[in-house]
């Protein structure tokens, strides 16, 4: 819901740290891998309870997800296999975290976890889903044409889910109900990514076959 005003304020600060890897030749690739296995450390630093290093674990992991993109462009070499790349590590990333919760206290936090990773299937599935359907009937992305895949609006978004798991980190002893809450608000998301997705492909078709 927010990244349509996040994502603008980001572009220029991103551009500057781009600019200066450019000058290190770091490619896209690279600060992508890094930044999941640097993002990959939050699962042993949750389980051990670490909430403010797994936070600038997590800080970091996301602060690469947007350098890459401005490297890319950068320097005009963003690619479909650098798109895949970097979608596929993400929802790992978004995963581990998770995990990383349920390991901290599998008592109290278990079930919250599982119910957070069940509603993550839902906005990660209804989002790859109907960005392999939006790429087949060539349709636009507004407002997000440097991303990769169509990017599908939703209640729960990038923006959300950084600021959810800032707030578990901060909070760590209020994780249940924390998670349940955004993972209510991710299943809201998957609800209406179907509805959404579903109405505009069936305009789709009606529009295909009338041709």
């Amino acid at each position: 819901m927010l990244d349509r005003w996040t994502m603008p304020l980001t572009h220029t600060p991103l551009d500057a740290l781009a600019r200066i890897l450019v000058r290190c030749r770091v490619t896209p690739t690279q600060v992508t891998v890094a930044g999941f296995a640097i993002g990959m450390l939050v699962v042993p630093l949750l389980a051990w309870e670490f909430y403010g290093w797994a936070l600038v674990v997590i800080i970091v992991n996301r602060l690469a997800d947007g350098i890459d993109g401005a490297l890319a462009r950068r320097t005009h070499s963003a690619s479909d296999a650098g798109g895949f790349l970097d979608i596929g590590l993400d929802f790992l990333f978004y995963a581990a975290v998770v995990l990383g919760f349920a390991l901290a206290d599998p008592i109290a936090n278990g079930v919250a976890a599982a119910l957070l990773l069940f509603a993550f299937v839902g906005t990660g599935s209804s989002f790859l889903a109907f960005a392999i359907m939006a790429a087949k009937h060539r349709l636009e992305r507004p407002q997000f044409e440097q991303k990769a895949f169509y990017y599908l609006h939703g209640l729960t978004e990038g923006t959300e889910t950084v600021v959810a798991f800032i707030v578990f980190c901060l909070w760590p002893l209020h994780f249940p109900w924390l998670a349940t809450v955004f993972a209510a608000a991710c299943l809201v998301t998957t609800a209406t990514r179907l509805c959404g997705g579903y109405a505009t492909l069936k305009r789709q078709g009606r529009d295909g076959n009338s041709e």
